[in-house]
């Protein structure tokens, strides 16, 4: 345990970083607490509660009901965007619930149902925090992190704040793309690596799991993983199959598991999954380009300010075009394609899971400009977005505590 312990892992870098979830988790128990005494669970919330406790109770068969949602009526009652993985995630909690679940008493339990998104919004933090320190060292992970925890937009998904429950997805696709890429770079390693990454495959599995499972349309990680596992060790793409490929079987075991290996009820969700609905028609309507951006600048003044800078200064900038700055950048305009081309649901879900990547890139290029001779100006700089985004959040978590 002593090798554990050390100040590598537990210092002042980390210490700082668990105040700054701290925060970040408070503010989402405040939205929780307002939002359910304001509104409660929305329809759609109390659909993914009785169905998830339903299949819990041991009844696989999707019932037809005209309460249903309109997506799931027309769809023989199969969600076209959700496995029942997210169904029992969100559910997951009530099973400790003393007594059946009644509308009466919903502000006690509907707490248990908001918690899991609390838990995967620290736990992605604490994953882009990892991620972007050890990209950028520590003022990258600073920069990443606080422009995280401050964002509006995660906050909301993060606390069911008239938002989807996205954020498990986009805890899944962020760790599906940054464990392929870690489990490139230990194909070097004279040893013998594919049976020395089982904790990355187990990670990696997990992480498309629950990426697809939360959004069938996710699947593009699979190939994305594999792509970047490919690029990264091309004298080991041998391995990296098998590693890509054992991940990706346990995935399918993991979503099977989620239907309780009822081998037909797990292939008619998926012949009823929507992959790829993405519209042609919505690359050429201009609304959905303001939308997109609207949807961008809910997620803080750093995009808003930072980002554009980002990118020219990426674009003029040969030093700053390396691979931990180009891989973010390339996957959040991936993932803001496809939101672009899906102006409703689940476009809003790959907007929201380009955010944590753009927070990455930003604050790859920030700490790449730390370095140069104009590091005052930059850091002058970097401290005013950061305050403005975190004035800006809390004026609007103040509207909130005034509603």
């Amino acid at each position: 345990m002593e090798g554990f312990f050390t100040r590598e892992r537990f210092g002042k870098p980390q210490f700082i970083a668990g105040l700054l979830l701290l925060a970040f988790l408070g503010q989402c128990l405040w939205l929780i607490d307002r939002g359910l005494r304001l509104h409660g669970l929305d329809s759609n919330e109390l659909y993914r509660v009785r169905e998830g406790l339903r299949r819990w109770h041991g009844q696989q068969t999707p019932e037809i009901r005209d309460d249903l949602p309109i997506h799931i009526q027309q769809n023989d009652g199969y969600d076209p965007h959700h496995s029942a993985l997210e169904y029992l995630i969100t559910s997951m909690p009530l099973l400790v619930w003393p007594e059946p679940v009644q509308a009466e008493q919903m502000p006690y339990w509907a707490w248990l149902v908001r918690l899991p998104y609390a838990f995967f919004g620290v736990v992605l933090g604490a994953s882009l925090w990892y991620v972007a320190r050890r990209l950028y060292g520590n003022s990258g992970g600073y920069i990443a992190l606080v422009s995280y925890c401050f964002s509006p937009a995660i906050l909301r998904a993060s606390s069911g704040w008239f938002a989807e429950p996205e954020v498990m997805a986009a805890w899944g696709a962020f760790g599906a793309i940054f464990t392929a890429i870690a489990s490139a770079h230990t194909l070097y390693a004279p040893r013998e690596v594919v049976w020395w990454n089982w904790r990355r495959i187990l990670l990696l599995g997990l992480s498309m799991a629950l990426a697809i499972g939360c959004q069938f349309s996710l699947v593009v990680v699979i190939p994305l993983a594999l792509g970047f596992m490919l690029y990264l060790a091309p004298t080991r793409r041998g391995a990296a199959v098998v590693i890509w490929a054992a991940s990706c079987l346990l995935a399918v075991f993991l979503l099977w598991a989620a239907y309780f290996f009822n081998l037909a009820d797990f292939m008619q969700a998926l012949h009823h999954a929507h992959f790829f609905p993405v519209s042609g028609q919505a690359y050429g309507i201009a609304d959905a380009y303001h939308l997109l951006w609207s949807r961008l600048g809910q997620a803080g003044v750093v995009l808003v300010a930072a980002l554009p800078l980002s990118i020219v200064t990426y674009s003029l900038w040969r030093r700053a075009r390396y691979f931990g700055n180009t891989a973010p950048l390339l996957i959040a305009l991936l993932f803001l394609t496809m939101g672009l081309g899906m102006p409703h649901y689940p476009g809003m879900g790959f907007t929201l899971m380009a955010v944590p990547f753009l927070f990455i890139f930003v604050a790859g290029i920030a700490s790449d400009l730390l370095e140069t001779k104009q590091r005052g100006l930059v850091w002058a700089a970097v401290w005013g977005v950061l305050g403005a985004t975190c004035l800006w959040n809390f004026l609007e978590l103040l509207k909130v505590g005034l509603s």
